[in-house]
């Protein structure tokens, strides 16, 4: 089972660049940020053609988080537990079956800036809401993935110039132990349990060239649960997405389950 996550910064804006995407790499399920866009306006009947079942947890204009996949979905759950009055579209679940169950958990975590100030305290809340939910998952000895973009850059290899960003929030030491403690739950950083190496981005701003440049962040991250974890065989990035026509400013992450 080949998974993937990309943001995709609009869905109105990307469709054919998504599209081209979906039809070369082939995921059987995409797990989609940043569509920004209402349920009833995504265009669920273009990739229901490409033999895609849909579930979305949209917003207008902002957020907004949606699930494809060519196996059946079931369970399905929008929104992150823990705050009945968060009505931001950031958070999406459902169990596909393969050759056995796994849950997905489809995730667009809170940028934080600026830093300070309520949308720091904002992110930081949504992260211990996130620990929570994978706390509660694990206990119940789920099969299940957190997947998407985390807004977070877990180490100093993981931004071409991390001296850049020690006060933004996406890499701020709050930040980062907010994360690292929800992997030290025992989870497993996907992509870097099969690749150490740097300059693996997974972002570049459209601002100042940093594609052209390579500065980018990886930001984009898989956290598998230990019975996850021994499903994983391959984990790669689709970096050259990124230099197409009309990209978004991420690019997608995948994994493999032999599930």
């Amino acid at each position: 089972m080949k998974i993937a996550s990309f943001n995709i910064n609009g869905i109105k804006a990307r469709l054919p660049a998504l599209t081209a995407w979906l039809e070369e790499a082939k995921p059987d399920v995409a797990i989609l940020q940043e569509i920004k866009s209402v349920d009833e306006a995504f265009p669920r009947e273009h990739f229901e053609d490409m033999g895609y079942s849909v579930e979305t947890h949209g917003q207008k204009s902002f957020n907004g988080v949606a699930l494809l996949s060519k196996y059946p979905m079931e369970d399905v759950m929008r929104g992150l537990p823990g705050d009945d009055e968060d009505t931001q579209a950031r958070y999406i679940e459902a169990t596909v079956v393969g050759d056995q169950a796994v849950r997905i958990c489809g995730l667009y975590l809170p940028n934080g800036n600026p830093v300070p100030g309520p949308k720091y305290d904002y992110k930081l809340a949504w992260m211990e809401r996130l620990r929570t939910r994978a706390k509660a998952l694990l206990s119940q000895e789920e099969t299940f993935f957190m997947a998407g973009d985390y807004n977070i850059i877990p180490q100093a290899e993981d931004a071409a110039r991390p001296e850049d960003w020690t006060q933004d929030a996406l890499y701020r030491l709050d930040s980062r132990d907010a994360y690292r403690r929800i992997l030290n739950l025992g989870l497993t950083d996907a992509f870097r349990a099969r690749n150490q190496a740097a300059e693996q981005y997974t972002f570049w701003d459209f601002q100042r060239g940093s594609w052209q440049r390579n500065d980018g962040i990886r930001i984009d991250h898989f956290l598998l649960s230990p019975q996850c974890a021994d499903l994983l065989t391959d984990v790669g990035i689709d970096k050259e997405v990124r230099g197409r026509e009309k990209p978004s400013d991420h690019v997608p992450i995948w994994i493999e389950l032999a599930a």
